[in-house]
């Protein structure tokens, strides 16, 4: 036999015949005619010295193909700019890589998936010796020439007879390489089997494929990839991606629109093209332009001319997956845009289950779009939710406008929102509430923002409105509950707008916003009159009137003294014998005439005995009502009108009532603001009363108030004090670091309360002798109180005990000198019985000739005051130089739960 050469062809021939094809079937595969095949079958038979065709398929068996030359060096394509960030997904990715054969980055258009790949494959060149190769399949429209694609990129020539998947095959077999496919979406149907047939036939090679599908063979690995981090502000990748190609244009930000810029990543939902997009606009719109320009994403982030025409803007990259789509997933995909948070296949049903689309098809749908990355699938216990990017929702908005759907699909998911915020006001446990209002409330206020523009639906968007600010305070949103319920009142009129201003104004208060419960009792009472309910048009008045003097610590601007009596005057003629509007009126004349509750713009010289008389009308008015929150309001006078008049425990005793009148009090926003109000005072006036063990007791109470959650200063002002008076010292130090932190987060609000609570932290560091705490907080505590003359009470206090403290008598005998009746507004609420006992004891330390006098007219004051007893007692002792007596006052001082000065009255006695 000979060794004539056959050529190449003639190879791919006697292959073919090794398969024992027909000359037709030859010719076919390797598109040569008929003709040509016979020819060449003739000189296989002469060149082999074969005698038939019949040995010419044996002898094929035989037959060994030329040797594909093994793939070259690496050939990654270079990007133009730096690869930024994403340190943590290049390892993890490395790492998933080296444990699976097949790995799909999967992740929406703009991402950043193909960067991510070139950047892991470029680290992992060492790795594979035979190779790292890149193929970008975007320009392949047939799935059927994937392999071919794959063959220019390792330059394997196709072999005359073989398919070219048998061309790559050959090449890569043995070879230990790394196959980058990039951008496999469009390809699925011809990249899924070539991949599966690869990584069979090469047991050494590795495939990293980038698509916003899962290509679905066996052995894939899913690698989602997510958006750009934006957790650590200016550390983050997405803003270090920003600056990176602001900087690339010539306009890197500075420092001061850093938080700007932050923000604005945030609002691109980290899309790494969305971003690279707007940095390269950022010279001409600048920081504002961008953030303006959010609301319409699809319009602003386009570039300049690309390569890549799907990269020119967020706009291209999307239209490129929507052509992808089957008919009813692109219905889906803009029927669910109306979804701003995470949802449900059973919300999305509700919302886009209509023609022709329906129930059944839905959910297949939903998990067709995640597999395609324009949804995000995530487990939760209470079920899947999906959620789509900002930029995509975009999309899907602009698609259900081109298809005259926005009204349908809006009313759709509005009744559905409607629908799940009623169950929500339903008996649930309160953690199981909370957080099905988390997952509801952003799509509530999307549906709601729609609906308050659309006539039509005004009665649902009204319904919507009251719901959710139920179920926002409920949460402790309070300003979110303030603003649903203004915003019910004005879709609506007549009585259930005034209802809804009430509900607005008792929200205010417990936000302490004195000048908005003014305002809104004042426009809940024009509502009432417009609707013709004059009662409760008096109620609102008289309310308002009330709330200029309850509240004038509360009140950046207090109201014309003039402007508030006439208020009142207008809710008398009203009133006529309504019991509730009597009431309401009762109480305003003794906040308004008789300054019941020590007002910062009432006159001083009123008759303290009219003032508790007009109290105790009030209450008396209240009580027929029937009404707790009334009833505690009423009762909150008398206990001010007791403070004025001196009578510390007939104040404690009122304010004590007021919890127990609560009890039964509704869950509504008037009754928690009571109900709060109610426990600092009675923690206040307890104090006042030397009654240490329920000063604290209310204290904590509010301390712990799930309305005060996110307001710690409120919430621990009065444990603060009550601590500080009593000695507990660390306890202080502990809550002040709570106090401060949230009065500054609040934005440096103004009380007596935080004033007093501030003074007292002072107070402490005063006697662990830190002047510079001291000062600090006594800064503070200027900062967070009104008039200056409320020093003249808890400030002469706390001066006084630490100037004690550190034996300097005189200035203590000084800080006390006034009487009481001199200072009485700011000295008798519920600081008389400290006062009047510190008075007694600094004239005792200094000799001064009125000492006993004053112990005396103290006595007569606070005797029923353990603390203030044991004070007195400790200074007569001093006075009379009677150790025994004196040792005897530590006891008593423990006993009243005031270590302090029982370690105070050990020292004294040596």
């Amino acid at each position: 036999m000979t060794t004539a050469r056959i050529s190449t062809r003639e190879s791919d021939v006697l292959t073919l015949l090794g398969e024992h094809l027909s000359n037709a079937e030859i010719a076919a595969r390797l598109f040569i005619s008929v003709r040509t095949v016979e020819s060449h079958v003739s000189s296989l038979l002469r060149k082999l010295q074969l005698p038939d065709r019949r040995a010419l398929s044996r002898h094929a068996t035989t037959h060994t193909r030329p040797t594909p030359r093994p793939p070259a060096a690496a050939t990654l394509p270079a990007p133009l700019t730096a690869f930024v960030g994403r340190r943590r997904e290049r390892t993890e990715l490395a790492e998933t890589l080296r444990t699976h054969r097949h790995v799909t980055a999967l992740g929406p258009g703009g991402v950043g998936k193909t960067r991510l790949a070139l950047a892991t494959a470029e680290d992992m060149t060492g790795e594979f010796p035979d190779g790292v190769w890149f193929v970008d399949l975007v320009p392949v429209t047939d799935p059927h020439r994937v392999s071919a694609a794959v063959a220019a990129a390792l330059g394997t020539g196709e072999q005359p007879g073989h398919a070219v998947d048998d061309a790559v095959l050959t090449t890569l077999a043995g070879h230990r390489a790394l196959l980058v496919l990039d951008n496999c979406e469009h390809l699925r149907d011809g990249v899924a089997p070539f991949v599966e047939r690869l990584l069979a036939h090469c047991p050494r090679l590795k495939v990293l494929a980038t698509s916003r599908a899962r290509l679905m063979v066996p052995f894939e690995r899913a690698f989602p990839v997510p958006p750009l981090s934006c957790e650590d502000g200016d550390e983050s990748d997405a803003v270090a991606l920003f600056m990176d190609r602001a900087a690339a244009v010539g306009w890197p930000p500075g420092p001061a629109v850093s938080d700007g810029v932050t923000a604005l990543c945030q609002g691109l939902g980290g899309m790494a093209l969305a971003i690279e997009l707007a940095a390269a606009r950022w010279p001409t719109l600048g920081l504002d332009g961008l953030t303006t320009g959010l609301d319409d994403q699809l319009r602003i982030l386009t570039g300049g001319a690309r390569a890549d025409d799907r990269h020119r803007s967020v706009r291209a990259v999307l239209d490129w997956s929507h052509d992808l789509l089957e008919p009813h997933d692109r219905i889906l995909l803009r029927r669910i845009s109306v979804f701003v948070a995470p949802f449900t296949a059973e919300a999305a049903t509700h919302t886009a289950a209509f023609a022709p689309l329906t129930a059944a098809t839905v959910p297949d749908a939903l998990a067709r779009l995640a597999e395609q990355s324009l949804l995000t699938a995530t487990p939760t216990p209470a079920g899947t939710r999906y959620h789509a990017l900002e930029t995509i929702r975009q999309y899907g908005t602009e698609q259900l406008a081109a298809a005259a759907e926005t009204d349908t699909v809006r009313s759709r998911h509005l009744t559905w929102c409607l629908t799940a915020a009623t169950a929500l006001t339903t008996d649930h446990g309160e953690d199981d509430r909370r957080a099905r209002f988390d997952t509801l409330a952003d799509d509530a206020r999307a549906a709601l923002t729609w609906a308050a523009d659309e006539p039509q639906h005004r009665g649902d968007a009204h319904r919507l409105a009251l719901t959710l600010a139920g179920l926002a305070f409920t949460r402790n949103l309070l300003g979110e509950a303030q603003q649903r319920y203004e915003q019910a009142a004005w879709l609506t009129g007549g009585t259930t707008c005034a209802d809804a201003l009430r509900q607005a104004a008792a929200v205010a208060g417990c936000r302490r916003l004195g000048d908005d419960i003014y305002r809104l009792h004042r426009a809940a009472a024009q509502a009432a009159r417009t609707a013709g309910d004059p009662t409760a048009a008096a109620r609102d008045l008289a309310a308002a009137a009330t709330a200029a003097y309850r509240f004038s610590t509360s009140f950046t601007r207090i109201p014309p003294v003039t402007e508030t009596h006439a208020l009142l005057d207008q809710a008398r003629t009203l009133a006529a014998d309504a019991p509730t509007a009597r009431a309401a009126v009762a109480l305003a004349e003794a906040a308004v005439t008789h300054d019941a509750f020590g007002a910062l713009q009432a006159d001083t010289a009123n008759t303290v005995d009219d003032t508790v008389t007009s109290a105790e009308r009030a209450v008396r008015l209240a009580r027929l009502t029937g009404d707790a929150v009334t009833e505690s309001a009423a009762l909150d006078a008398l206990s001010g009108a007791h403070s004025w008049a001196g009578n510390t425990f007939a104040a404690a005793t009122a304010a004590r009532r007021r919890i127990d009148v609560l009890t039964t009090a509704p869950h509504t926003p008037a009754a928690v603001h009571e109900h709060t109000d109610a426990l600092a005072m009675a923690a206040g006036t307890a104090l006042g009363a030397g009654d240490l063990h329920h000063a604290r007791q209310w204290s904590e109470r509010l301390a712990g108030h799930p309305l005060l959650a996110e307001a710690g200063h409120q919430a621990t002002s009065w444990l603060l004090t009550t601590s500080a008076l009593a000695g507990h010292t660390d306890d202080v130090l502990t809550t002040s670091g709570r106090f401060r932190d949230a009065w500054e987060h609040g934005g440096h609000p103004r009380s007596l309360s935080l004033g007093a609570a501030a003074a007292s932290v002072a107070m402490t560091h005063g006697l662990r002798g830190d002047s510079d705490a001291r000062d600090d907080w006594l800064t503070l505590a200027e900062r967070a109180d009104t008039p200056v003359q409320h020093r003249l009470g808890y400030g002469a206090v706390f001066d006084t005990l630490v100037l004690l403290h550190h034996g300097d008598t005189e200035a203590a005998l000084e800080r006390t000198a006034p009487e009481p009746h001199d200072v009485w507004k700011w000295v008798c609420w519920i600081w008389l019985h400290w006062y009047l006992a510190l008075r007694a004891e600094t004239a005792a330390l200094t000799g001064h000739p009125d000492a006993r006098t004053r112990i005396t007219t103290a006595r007569a004051v606070v005797t029923g005051n353990p603390v203030a007893t044991a004070q007195l007692d400790r200074a007569e002792a001093l006075l009379d130089g009677d150790p025994d007596r004196l040792a005897a006052t530590a006891q008593a001082f423990a006993r009243a739960g005031c270590p302090y000065q029982a370690s105070r009255t050990l020292l004294l006695t040596g």
